[in-house]
């Protein structure tokens, strides 16, 4: 398949590299990132979306999705495919998909959870919002980039999965780390913390498989001293947009919005941009009531 993908940074470049792998005809295009192995270099984003049956696109923010849109649509084949990869707002996705239409194609919200070594390793989850016979069409190139795509609904509802799903992933992490550190205060040891919290009622994925004690449970960041990972300025976008969406739909979430204002602090106003969003444990331990 000939495909054009745009936006080559951290998670583009091994998406686009394992397509390339795979046999695919990749043109890629990025404003200051290089061409990663196999995949041809565009001069513009137009040119690289030119001729391709699948653009894909990972990029920062919603507000440059709509304008990298605005530029390939009108250079993309009728029938042609935009799959977008990168976590933006909703309402974002559903306009793009809404212009995508009008220009006779169609358009995919397909953000990702697995992080750069998911993108790596091929292993990404994709949460797919969009026309069936557009995620029929796209559908093997996740198989290539990742190892599960659910189709989640029509335009939206991708990005709807992701922000959900990362909002309870933010509110988790700050109870697990806040649990740690009162258990660290109690005088409980973390191994028999996890022991316990692992197999019992409180177990969840940020205590199981991603735990932010060093040196309990399996290898995570929290071995590496925090380096991401899921950097703690992702979850805060993250918890952002969740929040921008309840707003929208009038939809009452309160530790969602806790959760938040704490990253918020974190990553602006304390130490904790640049370190993995688990890196809340050694700022709880630190800290009082006060």
């Amino acid at each position: 398949m000939k495909i054009g993908f745009i936006g080559l940074g951290n998670m583009g470049a091994p998406m686009a590299a394992n397509l390339a792998a795979a046999g695919h005809e990749v043109t890629g295009f990025d404003l200051t990132a290089p061409c990663p192995d196999g995949v041809t270099r565009a001069v513009s984003a137009a040119e690289a979306a030119t001729g391709a049956a699948v653009v894909i696109t990972m990029l920062p923010n919603g507000a440059i999705l709509r304008a990298v849109a605005a530029q390939i649509l009108p250079a993309m084949d009728p029938g042609a495919v935009l799959c977008d990869c990168s976590t933006v707002d909703v309402e974002s996705a559903r306009q793009v998909a809404a212009d995508a239409a009008a220009a006779g194609k169609s358009a995919l919200d397909a953000p990702v959870s697995g992080g750069t070594g998911g993108a790596a390793a091929g292993t990404l989850t994709f949460m797919v919002g969009g026309p069936d016979a557009a995620f029929a069409q796209a559908e093997p190139l996740f198989s290539v980039m990742g190892q599960k795509a659910v189709h989640c609904g029509d335009a939206g509802a991708g990005q709807a999965a992701k922000i959900c799903n990362n909002m309870i992933l933010g509110v988790t992490m700050i109870a697990t780390c806040e649990a740690f550190a009162l258990a660290d205060k109690l005088g409980l040891d973390r191994q028999k913390m996890f022991d316990v919290v692992s197999t019992s009622s409180g177990y969840s994925w940020t205590m199981n498989a991603y735990c932010p004690a060093p040196g309990v449970g399996p290898k995570s960041p929290a071995d590496n001293g925090y380096k991401p990972g899921f950097a703690s300025e992702l979850m805060l976008k993250d918890l952002g947009l969740a929040q921008q969406a309840a707003i929208a739909a009038d939809a009452d979430t309160p530790m969602g919005a806790a959760a938040l204002e704490l990253y918020r602090r974190f990553v602006e106003d304390e130490d904790g941009r640049g370190q993995d969003f688990s890196a809340m444990l050694p700022r709880f331990a630190t800290k009082g009531r006060g």
